[in-house]
């Protein structure tokens, strides 16, 4: 009977390693442990150093499993552009997330999978922004008006060194709220700051261990483990959402559409739209996609823009001669003037492929069996494209391991925009709020380099560049001093 016992016991672990053989067909990769995979070879707290040398050993597609879920990364400009722009639809499908399906149910827009439902709220997405002036001079003026209570608010805290990530922070913030809520919050609100607080816990947690762990191990899902903090923030984040919604049902005149949110319910109440994927719940999760998304990426990309700056005060001293040789004392700098100003338009461009502030993009799924770089990855698989490879790539970039300008200046010194800059990821996936990312990052940044002079306060250390690894990477906290160079 012993005998026995163990001859079923040895059998049963043959088999697990047996069924942990990974097909020829497939990307190749380390050999996983039964159960969990790959999933102890891979540091989940912030695995992007670990899928680097696992590129040097497997090449630039290599696969893992994790726990029970197989995992493609991506690795280089030529293959992530085939995956993103050769072959964008094929790959345009989003893969199963447990955590994010528990969160969003798979409904809104970001994590949507291919199909009828994502084209319909992406193309009214961009259509109803479009409407309220994604793009062009309405929006634009609205940005200047949060610039200069932006301004305002570093002026008055000019006397000492300070952290400008609330202001720059609650800044952004107001820009997606126009346009999703129609009206802006100061800066002083307790309510929209505790919900910033979530949104920003939230996106480091879902990017992080548990978040990973929960996905790859079902058992883990049961567990009184923090994930069950992702949930409780997200209800408390959709708590937040629901209210305005609620104010605008209460408030809102048929017709006369004052916001997002505005067009959006009157759409559902189309008859044509009934039985469509136009519904509260849809609306919900993709006022929480644009909320958080238009938040975190250009609000992380500023504050690093700021760092740089102290980092690099030759970089940040040639941008004000630009300013100041183009514009002079003319107070007015529009969007359209970012042509006359190549220099700092490759300051912008440079600081957003330096600091990757979303290294991995979001993830992406085939819409059925594709081939790459001659293995077949099955239909539903997570995808990853690894941008810090792309935006590292030798054979792209003058300076890849360098903050350099130079990186998007010809030798004319006139700005150019090379192929492989992937800030917004490309394809049929693109950032929807790309166009406005870019009208922000442009005019924030101008309007500090022309009011204030950035000076890192401590002599005795330099600036801490360490990113916190989430969904997105984001600055440690800093203290910048400020120096003003024009009369209050």
């Amino acid at each position: 009977m012993e005998v026995f016992s163990i001859l079923l016991l040895v059998s049963f672990v043959l088999y697990l390693f047996w069924n942990t053989t990974r097909s020829k067909q497939l990307p190749p990769g380390p050999r996983p442990l039964p159960l969990i995979g790959n999933l102890l070879q891979v540091d989940l707290h912030n695995p992007l150093k670990d899928l680097d040398k696992l590129a040097q050993t497997y090449g630039p597609v290599y696969s893992l499993q994790m726990g029970g879920f197989l995992v493609v990364i991506v690795h280089g400009f030529p293959l992530v552009k085939e995956v993103l722009v050769t072959k964008g639809t094929e790959f345009a499908g989003r893969p199963h997330s447990p955590i994010l399906e528990v969160i969003t149910k798979r409904k809104g827009i970001i994590s949507v999978p291919y199909g009828q439902a994502w084209k319909e709220q992406r193309r009214f997405s961009l259509m109803v922004l479009r409407n309220f002036g994604l793009g062009k001079k309405a929006v634009e003026e609205k940005i200047l008006d949060e610039v200069a209570y932006l301004m305002q608010s570093f002026e008055e805290n000019i006397k000492e060194p300070f952290d400008p990530f609330r202001f720059i922070d609650s800044s952004v913030t107001n820009i997606i709220s126009i346009l999703l809520f129609g009206k802006r919050f100061g800066y002083n609100d307790n309510s929209l700051r505790n919900v910033l607080d979530l949104v920003h816990q939230n996106m480091k947690l879902v990017g992080g261990f548990w978040a990973q762990l929960y996905d790859a191990v079902p058992l883990v899902r049961w567990l009184p483990l923090p994930h069950r903090t992702m949930f409780k923030n997200a209800e408390k984040i959709t708590a937040f959402l629901s209210k305005e919604l609620e104010e605008h049902r209460a408030t809102r005149v048929p017709g006369e559409h004052r916001d997002y949110i505005d067009a959006y319910l009157e759409e559902m109440e189309k008859p044509e739209n009934k039985g469509s994927s136009f519904e509260e719940e849809v609306l919900m999760n993709i006022l929480t996609d644009l909320f958080v998304a238009g938040l975190e990426t250009t609000s992380s990309t500023l504050l690093w823009g700021l760092l740089y700056m102290t980092m690099f005060p030759e970089v940040q001293e040639k941008c004000q001669e630009e300013l100041h040789a183009v514009f002079g004392n003319n107070p007015c700098i529009e969007y359209k003037d970012r042509d006359k100003l190549p220099y700092i338009n490759a300051v912008i461009h440079e600081t957003q492929r330096f600091a990757n502030v979303v290294p991995l993009g979001v993830p992406h799924a085939p819409i059925k069996d594709v081939q790459l770089l001659g293995y077949t990855i099955p239909k539903e698989t997570t995808v990853i494209t690894n941008l810090i490879s792309v935006h590292r790539d030798e054979s792209q970039w003058k300076y890849p391991h360098e903050f350099n300008p130079s990186n998007f200046l010809n030798e004319e010194g006139e700005f150019v925009q090379p192929e492989a800059f992937l800030a917004f990821s490309a394809g049929p996936r693109v950032c929807l709020g790309m166009n406005l990312a870019r009208m922000e990052l442009f005019l924030f940044f101008t309007s500090i380099l022309r009011n204030f002079q950035m000076v890192w306060p401590d002599e005795s250390k330099a600036p801490d560049l360490t990113p916190q690894y989430g969904i997105t990477l984001s600055p440690p906290p800093f203290k910048v001093a400020l120096k003003c160079r024009r009369e209050t």
